[in-house]
């Protein structure tokens, strides 16, 4: 399987999207919420490009057989896809204002690369906490 990167964002009129940059072939999601917009994206691919190619018994390009995506988010699309996080805890969590991480949500307000890395590894730390989570009864 090839994996390629598939980016995740909203636009200022609050739609998520999905494209591949780094394809020649264009695929796209698009939907109201970044789960949506991901569903759309991975039948564009499923259903309106590998099966519709062997329905008329053509050849996918290249770039496309047995083709798996990496996906990679703008701040406001990952909070959207994972919307059980309080997003004032999570900010707390991450010593980043309360306020400010909601401004992100929400899409509207600017976010720097290093305040951007510094959330990314956060929220990595985060996902290896979690993942160490053990339960006793």
């Amino acid at each position: 399987m090839k994996k390629t990167k598939a980016i995740v964002e909203i636009n200022e009129k609050g739609t998520f999207y999905v494209y591949t940059p780094d394809l020649k072939s264009t695929l796209l999601g698009e939907g109201s919420s970044a789960a949506e917009a991901i569903e759309d994206f991975e039948a564009c691919y499923r259903e309106d490009l590998v099966a519709h190619a062997k329905s008329l018994g053509e050849t996918l390009p290249e770039e496309l057989v047995n083709l798996t995506f990496e996906y990679k988010y703008d701040i406001a699309s990952f909070l959207d896809l994972f919307y059980m996080f309080n997003v004032s805890k999570l900010g707390e969590y991450l010593g980043i204002n309360p306020s400010l991480m909601r401004q992100y949500k929400s899409g509207n307000t600017y976010i720097s690369a290093k305040k951007m890395k510094e959330i990314e590894a956060g929220i990595n730390n985060l996902g290896k906490f979690l993942a160490s989570a053990k339960f006793v009864r």
